[in-house]
């Protein structure tokens, strides 16, 4: 009987550790964020010669919105905030599975 008692009292003190670690977050986001360096379509462009200077990089953030994919052109700083927040959002969801596997053990004892 104490052992459930302590497995049950470890599992809070755990969870109670995972909130405090997801409350340190402070950007969240999903999605994808990638960078592109592109040829445009124009005849005589500088992205053709010889020694090609092609254009960007270009970052572009792409998530599913209200069951839509959606994506959105972002400037280097935008990037740079975006990349953070996904992997904080990873990190939350690896952390909140954590937090249902000590729930899991409360439940089951």
């Amino acid at each position: 009987m104490k052992t459930n008692k302590n497995q049950v009292q470890v599992a809070q003190k755990n969870i109670v550790g995972l909130q405090k670690e997801i409350a340190l977050f402070d950007v969240v986001c999903s999605g994808n964020l990638r960078r592109r360096i592109l040829i445009c379509g124009k005849k005589n462009c500088h992205c053709k010669g010889k020694a090609p200077a092609l254009h960007g990089p270009y970052h572009y953030w792409s998530r599913r919105y209200g069951g839509r994919l959606v994506q959105k052109v972002l400037t280097a700083a935008q990037a740079k905030t975006v990349g953070r927040a996904i992997r904080n959002y990873k990190s939350i969801r690896r952390l909140l599975l954590r937090w249902e596997q000590e729930t899991m053990k409360i439940i089951e004892t």
